[in-house]
């Protein structure tokens, strides 16, 4: 599973937001800025994420064995939606209690110039790792021609988009919290500390939320993408049609097992005047030209079945369904 390219963004993440967390930690309990604790509670949630998810990059790696005959790659998945929960329960659940303390209990900041320098050194910081997430995520994106967010949504592999979301979100706390912290500070409205510290607590929730239910869809099992999907099915019907030893393609069936790792079914039809050893090596080149052309497809089964067979158990599973649904209701 080649995650290279992650890892160093997760490193590089790691790195800054640690050195961010302890700065926040010492201003918020000198200028007793609630805006600020929440920022520094939200960089030493995302510092721990960091640290999730190159334990599940680690635990991802390891090879196949007889208990995971297709490896460990979904850890990736399981350990990306650990962050998210983590980001929602403590980052955003966190702040928005200290934001509704402060409101109820309001209390002016003290020696504010602190909070200003903290604040441009982490912006500082957390845009040096924006940029650096952003960058890789780019390389990945523009093969595909997706916008950002499409592609944010497309994406297979959360150790990026998860460090993507997670300096996006620390960017937007950081100005709601300059923001909240002039009010307080030249405004007078000491209430405004507060409501920066809420307002930082629902744009980590959002992430979280949007995090969960991309990495849930990956968890549950995604197909890889249309563009692959579409040139699997380009390679084999090179050799469907007239005096081709390849009748029908039955049905392709493509799941992401790691970002890197796609799983490929393909049930085809062969020409009854096909022999079988025409039928092994026919086979063996699919392979071959697939693998060649998308080497994250790691596991490619072709099934030989005919038509009709195919369109008999399809229609066996459909009735199953049916009545298992019916059962249920």
């Amino acid at each position: 599973m080649d995650t290279g390219g992650s890892k160093s963004v997760i490193i590089v993440a790691f790195a800054c937001n640690l050195g961010i967390a302890l700065t926040k930690f010492v201003a918020a309990g000198w200028t007793q800025s609630s805006a600020m604790l929440s920022e520094a509670i939200h960089s030493l949630v995302d510092t721990s994420n960091q640290l999730l998810l190159l334990f599940g990059i680690h635990r991802a790696a390891r090879p196949a064995d007889a208990q995971h005959p297709f490896g460990y790659g979904k850890e990736m998945y399981f350990w990306s939606f650990i962050v998210a929960m983590v980001l929602f329960s403590l980052g955003a659940g966190v702040a928005i209690y200290e934001g509704i303390e402060k409101v109820l209990n309001p209390h002016p900041l003290r020696d504010t110039y602190v909070l200003y320098i903290v604040l441009g050194v982490a912006l500082a910081l957390e845009g040096y790792s924006m940029l650096k997430a952003l960058g890789e995520f780019n390389v990945r994106r523009r093969p595909s021609g997706l916008s950002f967010v499409a592609a944010l949504r497309a994406s297979k592999d959360p150790s990026l988009f998860a460090i993507v979301l997670e300096d996006a979100a620390a960017l937007a706390g950081l100005v709601i919290a300059f923001v909240g912290t002039m009010i307080a500070d030249l405004g007078g409205y000491e209430q405004a500390d507060g409501y920066a510290s809420i307002l930082i607590g629902c744009v980590l929730a959002f992430v979280a939320i949007f995090m969960s239910v991309e990495i849930r869809s990956l968890i549950v099992g995604e197909a890889a993408s249309r563009s692959v999907q579409d040139g699997i099915r380009d390679i084999i019907s090179a050799d469907v049609g007239p005096e081709k030893p390849i009748r029908v393609i039955n049905e392709i069936r493509t799941m992401h097992l790691a970002p890197q790792d796609i799983l490929v079914t393909a049930s085809v039809d062969f020409e009854d005047w096909v022999s079988a050893r025409t039928v092994e090596e026919v086979t063996a080149r699919l392979q071959r030209a697939i693998k060649a052309r998308y080497p994250e497809v790691q596991h490619l089964f072709i099934e030989v079945q005919s038509d009709k067979a195919f369109q008999a158990n399809k229609a066996a599973a459909s009735a199953r369904a049916a009545t298992s649904a019916a059962s249920v209701h």
